[in-house]
């Protein structure tokens, strides 16, 4: 059965380097000298800020374990993370739009740093401060950056369009190639040369020491609103405001809260769902094959973008096969008979799953790039490392009561909840586009004076 898991491997390569190789002329944008070296600034940037995270990965729930703690306490850990990112992520962002892109950056790079030197303390009481530095880390991780993108990016007067670029090639590399080569980087470090499961932290430290040292050499500062007049809370209310006030934003946040708490759900589940009875599987080549899924994903994405197809019709199908593919387990679980032999091989069962897996990953490749692009659009320039970690608060309360109760309910349950949570994703994106559509009508009847609303 292993030669399985090397033809899923291969075939997706092929797929993947066949994508990439025959794009034609409609898959290709004409650009500047002077977008693209901007462009590949922020993909370096961008890649070093993911190998920083990636590196980490595999091996925090390992050092935990060796340190001498069990899966209650390892639990809390997790939760002190997304717990952490939810109560403090909030304030972060609305600094970063208060007192600048650039600084909240150096600021992720500062607090993770940090947090991956507490893992060489064996105390509980420093691992958890370290949870709650990387918790920080990660809500600037997945809103500043993006933020001080877009903002500098209208800023130095760049074709709109040519974003989508940036966001697919970030994605293609700092979330596919990236990954995959941090997974094996760090299973080499700390297994294969035998530095231990603490190295991979320190490797992690130097990459985002490199990152923030390229930040501060080579970008510009950038702001939300800057005005005197907007404390904290007052940022807070802005951005409340703008959710409550627009259709649109709020069904945004609502979408990309179902999608990536469905999201991190499977990575808690995967491992249980695939070897049910401790069948042996290779955990790191799974998790290189699902990195390779979401390159596939990103570079199908990158077409569809350059194509200039629109965004909200797309993902509705996108949202739709994700809950199919996280239905199956659920599927298999009453039609495929499981063996009751334990540490085999992976069963007839587990190698459907497999295959639905990679799916799932790939239309989390599909996800990210067009999400930027619709977070782009909507959110305003304002508030807007504010607005994102807003959308972050119920994805990490999602996550937390998820942790807590992992072991409450049957793994067929919890992702026939995520497929509901995705095909929900699935029909707001309808009433997204729907939304979308009427807003440009309007705004086209405004213009040109007419009565009657123009076709879109």
């Amino acid at each position: 059965m292993e030669v399985f898991y090397y033809l899923v491997f291969g075939g997706l390569a092929a797929v993947v380097a066949a994508l990439e190789l025959g794009k034609s002329g409609k898959d290709r944008v004409t650009t500047t000298p002077a977008f693209n070296a901007f462009k590949n600034n922020y993909i370096l940037v961008y890649s070093l800020m993911m190998s920083g995270d990636w590196l980490q990965g595999p091996y925090v729930y390992y050092l935990y374990s060796q340190y001498g703690f069990d899966k209650g306490d390892i639990g809390r850990l997790f939760i002190a993370g997304f717990g952490s990112s939810m109560l403090f992520g909030t304030i972060v962002g609305s600094l970063a739009d208060k007192q600048g892109r650039k600084r909240a950056c150096i600021t992720y790079c500062i607090s993770y740093i940090l947090s991956c030197i507490t893992k060489h303390s064996p105390e509980y009481k420093i691992l958890m401060i370290g949870r709650v530095l990387g918790g920080i880390a990660t809500s600037l991780l997945f809103s500043a950056f993006e933020s001080w993108l877009v903002a500098e990016h209208n800023k130095r007067g760049f074709d709109p369009q040519w974003l989508s670029i940036t966001f697919s090639k970030a994605i293609f590399l700092g979330n596919g190639l990236v990954a995959i080569v941090a997974g094996l980087f760090a299973n080499l470090l700390a297994d294969n040369l035998g530095f231990g499961p603490v190295a991979p932290f320190d490797a992690a430290a130097c990459f985002l020491a490199i990152g923030m040292a390229i930040i501060l050499s080579s970008w510009s500062e950038n702001y939300g609103d800057t005005s005197d007049n907007k404390d904290l809370i007052a940022q807070f209310k802005v951005a409340a405001k703008a959710i409550a006030s627009d259709e649109k934003i709020a069904l945004l946040g609502a979408i990309q809260s179902l999608f990536e708490g469905s999201m991190y759900t499977f990575v808690f589940l995967w491992t249980p769902a695939l070897s049910p009875n401790d069948e042996e599987i290779p955990h790191g080549f799974i998790f290189a094959t699902f990195m390779l899924s979401s390159m596939l994903g990103s570079s199908i994405a990158s077409r569809l973008l350059a194509r200039k197809l629109k965004v909200e019709g797309y993902m509705q199908i996108v949202f739709s096969i994700s809950a199919c593919t996280l239905f199956l387990p659920v599927v298999t679980n009453f039609l495929v008979p499981t063996s009751s032999e334990k540490g085999g091989s992976i069963s007839f069962g587990g190698c459907l799953q497999l295959l639905g897996f990679c799916i799932f990953e790939s239309c989390v490749g599909i996800f990210w790039p067009s999400i930027m692009k619709m977070r782009s659009q909507y959110i305003p320039e304002e508030a807007r490392s504010t607005i994102m970690n807003f959308f972050r608060i119920p994805l990490n309360l999602f996550v937390c009561v998820v942790l807590y109760n992992v072991n409450a309910f049957p793994i067929t349950i919890m992702f026939g909840m995520c497929a509901i949570f995705l095909f929900m994703a699935a029909i707001l994106q309808r009433r997204l586009m729907v939304v979308s559509d009427l807003h440009r009508s309007t705004k086209a009847v405004e213009m040109t004076g007419e009565d009657e609303p123009l076709n879109p």
